[in-house]
Parts: structure tokens; sequence; C-alpha cells
């Protein structure tokens, strides 16, 4: 838990360091709310700080997002929340113009965080999460739970009782689905020295999960937070968050998932990856790129090279999703950080040559 809790000590940090440094350099862009960028979720209900989003599409058509809805970034038990941290969604009906009402999707007895939502076999939402328990008269505020998820047949009215994924490892994306039904979680050690990637399998949608089998990360310093994506050869890709501002690190399987070559370095650091497909062909990595914002990178070569990263929004609380909306632009949601942290969306479409256009929200179609 102690590594946890330093990404966590890390984060503050960094979000402190980079306010300041906004102020000092200024934007690097401008952008305007409503034209260039939505706010789609001011207050979840749970404290005022949105943070953590991940979005999907529904078989009926309506996009979900689901988030962390708390009052600050570790938002433990308190008087005023005394259940802590709670995970929220929103539904959009017109692909990501407007959004619906908060409504609470998960709501424990401590604090549940960085919430992920993916559909599985064509019948089901399934979202994984995690969560921290406070610590009394300890060194430690907090103890972690692992990694859990819950199921909803209804498409979100109702959910399942949540189900332990792993009691030592964590999550910061969603559940894919591999070519022959598998579904696959990419994970993160904590009780390490190092922080080190991990997957987990379940052939039975769910109701059980492998051990994780973890991935070397070499001579790399990373926080892990990976995420994960099937390339054209079939060959799974790993992408895992570095260590502060070091390089982010990958991985290659070759054969599902089983073993994983040594973690090398990618030309840039990132926290937090996730990793989309788009329509053109390209292969899109949204991340946090210390001191600049939330940024995307995007692979040509199916992740032999990728771009220098493209700066999405100069906030600096990424946690990135992506999603392709019916016109094959792309959604991009983040999150703000800060105090009563708010959660933002942007769209965009790529050509084959990795060539970002960016859309606004006023022109009409």
């Amino acid at each position: 838990m102690k590594r946890l809790q330093f990404i966590f000590i890390q984060c503050s940090l960094l979000f402190a360091f980079l306010i300041i440094l906004s102020h000092a350099q200024g934007q690097s862009i401008a952008l305007q709310e409503g034209k260039d960028y939505l706010v789609i979720c001011k207050d979840g209900g749970g404290g005022a700080y949105e943070a953590f989003p991940d979005v999907c599409r529904l078989p009926d058509g309506r996009l979900l997002c689901v988030f962390y809805d708390g009052y600050e970034h570790v938002s433990l038990p308190n008087e005023a929340h005394p259940k802590g941290g709670r995970i929220s969604g929103i539904f959009s009906e017109d692909e990501g113009k407007t959004w619906g009402q908060p409504f609470i999707i998960y709501d424990g007895p401590y604090d549940d965080r960085d919430p992920s939502i993916a559909v599985i076999d064509n019948s089901k939402l399934v979202c994984n999460f995690f969560s921290l328990k406070p610590l009394e008269n300890q060194k430690s505020r907090w103890e972690g739970l692992g990694t859990w998820m819950i199921l909803s047949e209804d498409w979100g009215k109702t959910w399942s009782e949540p189900k332990q994924i792993s009691s030592e490892y964590y999550c910061s994306s969603p559940i894919r689905t591999l070519s022959d039904g598998t579904l696959i979680i990419s994970l993160y050690a904590d009780e390490r020295k190092e922080g080190c990637g991990a997957v987990s399998f379940s052939k039975d949608k769910g109701n059980t999960w492998s051990i994780p089998v973890d991935i070397d990360y070499g001579t790399l310093k990373l926080d892990a937070e990976p995420d994960i994506c099937v390339l054209k050869n079939q060959n799974l890709f790993i992408a895992q968050r570095g260590h502060s501002h070091l390089p982010m690190g990958f991985s290659i399987s070759a054969d599902d998932g089983k073993t994983w070559e040594i973690s090398k370095a990618l030309p840039f650091p990132g926290h937090c990856p996730y990793l989309h497909r788009a329509p053109s062909g390209v292969l899109l990595m949204g991340i946090r790129y210390p001191n600049k914002g939330t940024c995307i990178s995007v692979s040509t070569d199916d992740a032999i090279s990728w771009n220098e990263p493209i700066l999405v929004d100069p906030c600096i609380g990424a946690y990135p999703s992506m999603v392709t909306l019916k016109d094959d632009s792309i959604l991009i949601v983040y999150y703000e950080e800060g105090p009563s942290s708010n959660l933002r969306a942007r769209k965009f479409k790529v050509d084959t040559q990795g060539k970002i256009e960016w859309l606004s929200w006023t022109e009409k179609p």
C-alpha cells in the first residue's frame, strides 16, 4: 500500500507545481468553453470533485461516462461524506453534446475510485474500480482493498454486488475483450519497490479471474496504471505510467498475454495511458503529460513508433478516455484537477497519417 500512497502524494505535489507553473507561464493554447471543449459534469453530488472519467457506447447508441464522485483527490469517509468517494455516471443521447443528470452507480462504505466502464458479450455493462479504507492511529491514512467489478444487465439501471478481481492489484483502465471472448484487465501491483504492470484473465465473463501475470519492468522506474490493446497482428500491447517525469514503459505479448517482453521505454513521459483504435486505423494514446496537460500521441505503424504528444488541453487532470462517435470523430473526456474539479470533453478527427483536426462543438454537421 505504500506504493499507492506514494503515487497519490506525488500527484498532489505535481498538481500544486503545475498550477503554479501555469500561472507563471500562461496557457500554451487558449480554449473556449462551449466551443473548443464542453464541461460535461460540474457536480455529481458527492462533494463537487469529479475525476477519472471513462466513457463507452451502449448497444442502443447512448454514451455512458462513469467517474469518481468525491470531495477531493482522496475522499475518505468523514462527517459530511460518511461513505467517502463514490462511482457515478452520466448518459448522453446526442453524441456527447449534452449530458443527463448524474446518478450513483456504486457507493460502498469506503472511498471507491478510478472507475472504468465497458460492454461485454453485447449484453451487459461491467464497471471496475478500486477502494481505499481509512486507517486510524497509524502512519498510513488508508489501506487498499484491491480491484473490484460490478455488472449491470439493464444498461445502468441496477447493478450487481461487487466482486473482487484482485486483493493486491489496482486498476485504472477498462476491461477489454479478446477475439475468443476472454476478458482481460490491465492491473498494477502496489507492494513493490517499483510499479509493476500486470494482466488478469476471465474465461467465464467475469465470474472468476486468474492470478495476475506480472510484466517485468526491466530497468525502468514505473508507477504502472497500464492500459492494453490488441494490435493488427493480434499481439497485445500494454502502455504503463512512468514515474514522475520519467519515460513511460511498454511491453508486447505474442501469446495472448501469457508471457510478456521485458518493458522498454517510450520516448516521452506520461500518466495513466488510455489506448483507442481510430476509424482511420491509427492507434491513439491519451495521457497526462507532466508540465503540459492532457495530450494524445498517435502511432501510424501500430505501436512501433509514437509521435510527440499533441496537446488536447493545458488543464492538468487528464486520466483520459475515448470513444468513436457516429460520424467517425472521436470524443475524449478528461478531468480538470484542483478544487471543485470538473469533467471536460473535446472531439476531433484523425487521418491515416496521424494528423488531428479539432472539431468545434458549435459547428453544425
